[in-house]
Parts: structure tokens; C-alpha cells; sequence
């Protein structure tokens, strides 16, 4: 097990050479929860900075002391309106750029659009462009936590640091399910089957697969790879050539990979945003027998009537971390409940400040994890 040791972390804090200067780059006051609680790990005041909407919604900052010389760390946590929190960022990290800051660092626990990470037809790889508008802003390192497809880690030419959850989250199923040892880790889907491997194995517990829900939207069917589409036209085709078209995908019908009757079963997954999916894996799990289901994931979108909708659904409990901010769904849903890394980032940022090793953040991490 990966599971950072508190007492270890805990001791360090606090200990940060001068020169640091700690930024929250968000207007949203309720995003600047998690700002507080790392500067407060740092034993750290927050810099003094005026980010705000002008009338005609253009975004204006302010930084408000000198950063010249000094290891500039902005932390970003992502709001509703996405665009605005791209543009606070990219306006902040230049305003630091132009006011001759040594380095200057983007902790952003949820990077946005990483979902756009693949060519889908004629759409383009949104993530890329983002990874690109940072680094020319000025941005020199990057903090980040379960990035989507760990590849978009290749889309940046600067330093990358893509921190994990996973030992929180474990923590929690030992420390808050008592009886987790009669637990099933279970995968929505079979792209999510190397996530839930790595949760069972390092619980020592079995690992249940849902095969054959409805099309999803991440499927290749989607991709590039059918683009432009195949059109069998003769004039088009050169007489000696026949290409063989492929077959395409039927999903069978919706089946249960491994035991889960009378047990717990735990769904992992790094994104919760639209829940469909995990309700129809609830509602499956608890036709084959499960007598209590989890949901775990790093980041907590939640978006629209998903508070309303789990309320309402066979999942009786869901953990997300605090990457984004979802206050008011919890006020809306009292199933959703909150695991804080704010500890890890806290420590990421004192051991790049102070040109410490990362590595002991990434202990007993493989390349499927």
C-alpha cells in the first residue's frame, strides 16, 4: 500500500524556505477552501491578489505585492463556468510572468477539458491546446492529481507532476467501512478495470467487472479514427484495391464480471460528473446481490441533477476528494462526503519550493496506476 503516512508529512510542514509566495487565482469565494487549507499546512499567509469580473465579464487581476524573484505557486480549483477559471489562470500566471517572477507554479487538482483528450472525428484535442496557452503564459511547472488519460502529461513541454488520491481514498474504506473485508471492488466498465485492479489488490479484495452498458460517450466508435467516414465509392477506389470494412461493435447484453452477492460493492472510477452510468451499475449490482454500494472517485463534478438523482438511487454512499469545490451538492445530498488531499499538495509544493526529491510522493506507484 501507497498511503502517505500523516504523522511523516505533518512534520514537515511548516518548514519552507523564504521566497514563496502562495496564490488563490479564483474569484469564486467558495473555491478558495482548498487555498486556505494548504496555506495553512504551510504555515503561510495567502498572497495578496484582486481577481474580480468587470461588467462586460472581461477578467481583470491584480497582484497586490511584489512577487520578483520569488517561487510564485497559483492554486486553481475548477468552478461551474470553466472558461472564466481557464482565463483567471492564464491572466494571473502571465501577470506573475511579467512581474519577473522566479518560477511560477500551477497547482490545478482537476485539470479542466481533460476530457477532451482524444480526436473525436473533426473535433479537435482540446486538452492539448489548453497545455500550450499555459505554457506560453509563462507557467513553468505543473501540479495536478489524477489526470483523465495520464498521456495529456505529454501535451506540456514543462515539468508535470501528476500527484494520486488513491492512498486517501483507501484510507477511508478501511478507516470508515467497517466491514470492507466482505467488499467487492467493482469497474462500471471494462475501461475501468485496471483502477479497480490496482484498489483490490492493494485491499487484498476481490474485483467485480459490468460489461455491456449502454454505449458510452469515450467509446472508439467516436474517435478519429472513423473520420472521414467510410463511403465505398468506386470512382474514389482504385479498381485492384478492396478495403475490408470493420465489422462494427454490438454491446452483449449487460453482464456481471465476478461475485458480488452479499457483498459491499465499491465502484471506482476518477470522474463523477454525469451519474448515469453509476446508477445503472448500481441498480445492476443490486439486482446480483450486493447488499450495500460505494462510489469512490478523485473529482466530484457533479453537475446538474446529480445530487437529486444519487439521493434518489440504490447507492448509499459517494467519496470525492476536494480537487473541486461541491458544497452546495452535499447540502443537496447528504450521500456525498468529502476526503481532503489538501495534505499532499501541501507537500508537493514545500518540496519543489525547497528543491526536495518528488519522488517520495509517487512510492509504490506503477505505470497502471
Amino acid at each position: 500500500m501507497f498511503c502517505v503516512a500523516p504523522s511523516e508529512l505533518e512534520t514537515k510542514m511548516n518548514v519552507t524556505k523564504g521566497g514563496l509566495v502562495l496564490f488563490s487565482a479564483n474569484s469564486n469565494s467558495s473555491c478558495m477552501e482548498l487555498s486556505k487549507k494548504i496555506a495553512e499546512r504551510l504555515g503561510v499567509e495567502m498572497g495578496k491578489v484582486q481577481v474580480y469580473q468587470e461588467p462586460n465579464r472581461e477578467t481583470r487581476v491584480q497582484i497586490q505585492e511584489s512577487v520578483r524573484g520569488k517561487d510564485v505557486f497559483i492554486i486553481q480549483t475548477v468552478s461551474k463556468d470553466v472558461n472564466t477559471t481557464v482565463m483567471e489562470l492564464l491572466i494571473m500566471v502571465y501577470a506573475c510572468k511579467t512581474s519577473c517572477a522566479k518560477s511560477i507554479t500551477g497547482v490545478i487538482p482537476y485539470f479542466p477539458y481533460s476530457k477532451q483528450c482524444k480526436m473525436r472525428k473533426r473535433g479537435s484535442i482540446v486538452s492539448k491546446l489548453l497545455a500550450s496557452m499555459m505554457c506560453k503564459a509563462g507557467l513553468t511547472h505543473l501540479i495536478t492529481m489524477d489526470l483523465h488519460q495520464k498521456e495529456i502529461q505529454g501535451f506540456f513541454n514543462i515539468p508535470v507532476d501528476n500527484l494520486r488520491a488513491s492512498p486517501f481514498l483507501l484510507q477511508y474504506i478501511q478507516e470508515e467501512i467497517p466491514d470492507y473485508r466482505n467488499a467487492v471492488i467493482v469497474a462500471k466498465s471494462p475501461a475501468s478495470a485496471k483502477r479497480a485492479q490496482s484498489f483490490a489488490e492493494r485491499l487484498r479484495l476481490g474485483i467485480a467487472v459490468i460489461h455491456g452498458e449502454a454505449q458510452d460517450a469515450e467509446s472508439d466508435l467516436v474517435d478519429g479514427r472513423h473520420s472521414p467516414p467510410m463511403v465505398r465509392n468506386a470512382a474514389a477506389i482504385h479498381p485492384s484495391l478492396e478495403i475490408p470494412l470493420l465489422i462494427p461493435k454490438e454491446k452483449p447484453p449487460i453482464t456481471v464480471v465476478g461475485d458480488v452477492g452479499g457483498r459491499i460493492a465499491i465502484i471506482v472510477d476518477d470522474i463523477i460528473d454525469d451519474v448515469d452510468s453509476f446508477l445503472a451499475a448500481a441498480e445492476t449490482l443490486k439486482e446480483r446481490g450486493a447488499y450495500k454500494i460505494f462510489v469512490m472517485a478523485t473529482h466530484g463534478l457533479l453537475s446538474s441533477d446529480a445530487p437529486r438523482l444519487i439521493e434518489e438511487s440504490a447507492i448509499d454512499e459517494v467519496v470525492v476528494t476536494n480537487t473541486i469545490p461541491h458544497e452546495i451538492q452535499k447540502l443537496q445530498c447528504p450521500k456525498i462526503k468529502t476526503v481532503d488531499i489538501s495534505m499532499i499538495l501541501s507537500e508537493a509544493i514545500r518540496r519543489i519550493h525547497n528543491g526536495e526529491s518528488m519522488s517520495y510522493l509517487f512510492r509504490n506507484i506503477g505505470l497502471d496506476d
